[in-house]
């Protein structure tokens, strides 16, 4: 296992096979965006890993509302409001 420091933090290098087409693709979005081919998977990575923490959460949410669903009258209170202070562009 590879391990090297960049700007203070450590980085492990990870052997992943792909196959040509996926890594020709790569290549060409890390030369439009200007990066490397291994600084667009690590971004790419962190995009993927919040993601699944962001649907974890909807989730989670969707599970509370169904145990204890919104009262209706404070949602058309709510309603009401928003649309009450809702700026005129």
């Amino acid at each position: 296992m590879n391990c090297t420091m960049v700007g203070g933090m450590a980085r492990k290098q990870v052997i992943v096979q792909l196959d040509d087409q996926l890594v020709a693709a790569l290549d060409k979005a890390a030369k439009q965006d200007g990066v490397s081919r291994s600084e667009l998977l690590r971004t790419a990575a962190v995009a993927l890993l919040e993601a699944r923490r962001t649907r974890r959460l909807e989730r989670r949410l969707i599970e509370a509302y169904r145990r204890v669903p919104q009262d209706p009258v404070l949602v058309e209170t709510a309603r009401r409001l928003a649309a009450e202070t809702a700026p005129d562009w």
